[in-house]
C-alpha cells in the first residue's frame, strides 16, 4: 500500500510541475522593486553605460515592437505587446517615463521595463499597446520627447497591471513648437 502512495505522489508533483511549464516559467513578476541599473554593455560596437537619470528629457525618435510577445525582457518580465511598456538603452529598469508624440502632442506614461532601440537616431522603443495610443503604430516611428517622471502610485499599480495611466491632457501648440526646434535643432 505504500509504494502505491509514493507513486501517487509522484504522479500529482509531476501533474503540477507541468502545469506550472504551461504557465509561461520563469519570468520575473511585474514589480518595481528591485530598481536595476546594469553594467555597461556592449551591441554592435556600441557602448552602452545604464545610469540612474533622475532629470531625463530627451527628444528624438521612437519605433514600436510587438513581435515579441511571450518573451522575457531586460528585466526578466514577460513582454506583453498590448500594455504600455517601453524600452531604453540606459534608464534604470523599471522607470516611468511621460512621452509625448510631437506631430499630434499626445502624452502618455509608459513603463521602461527592456533594453532598446539599437537603431541609430532612436530613444524609445514602444509596446504595440504604447504606440496605437500615442497614435504612430500605423507609420511604424514618430519624433517624441521622453521625460522621466515619478507618476502617482495609482497609475504605477495600473501599468504594473497592463492597464493605461491616467490620462493627460495634450501638450499646447507652443509647447510643441519648442519641442519640434530642440529636435531641429539635434539635427534631427
Amino acid at each position: 500500500m505504500r509504494e502505491y502512495q509514493i507513486i501517487r505522489l509522484a504522479g500529482a508533483a509531476c501533474a503540477v510541475l507541468a502545469l506550472s511549464a504551461c504557465a509561461g516559467g520563469n519570468f520575473r513578476p511585474v514589480t518595481d522593486t528591485p530598481v536595476r541599473i546594469g553594467p555597461a554593455y556592449i551591441i554592435r560596437g556600441t557602448t552602452y553605460v545604464p545610469a540612474a537619470a533622475p532629470a531625463y528629457d530627451a527628444v528624438g525618435y521612437a519605433s514600436w515592437y510587438g513581435s515579441e510577445s511571450g518573451n522575457r525582457t531586460a528585466n526578466g518580465e514577460q513582454f506583453r505587446p498590448g500594455w504600455f511598456t517601453a524600452a531604453h538603452t540606459t534608464l534604470p529598469l523599471p522607470t516611468y517615463v511621460e512621452v509625448t508624440a510631437l506631430d499630434t502632442g499626445r502624452r502618455i506614461i509608459v513603463r521602461v521595463n527592456d533594453r532598446g532601440p539599437f537603431a541609430l537616431g532612436r530613444i524609445i522603443d514602444l509596446s504595440r499597446g504604447a504606440a496605437e495610443e500615442l497614435g504612430m503604430k500605423t507609420q511604424g516611428h514618430g519624433s517624441v520627447r521622453v521625460r522621466r517622471i515619478d507618476p502617482s502610485e495609482k497609475d504605477r499599480k495600473r501599468l504594473r497591471e497592463g492597464r493605461a495611466a491616467a490620462r493627460i491632457e495634450p501638450l499646447s501648440g507652443q509647447e510643441l513648437q519648442r519641442l519640434r526646434a530642440r529636435l531641429f535643432a539635434k539635427g534631427q
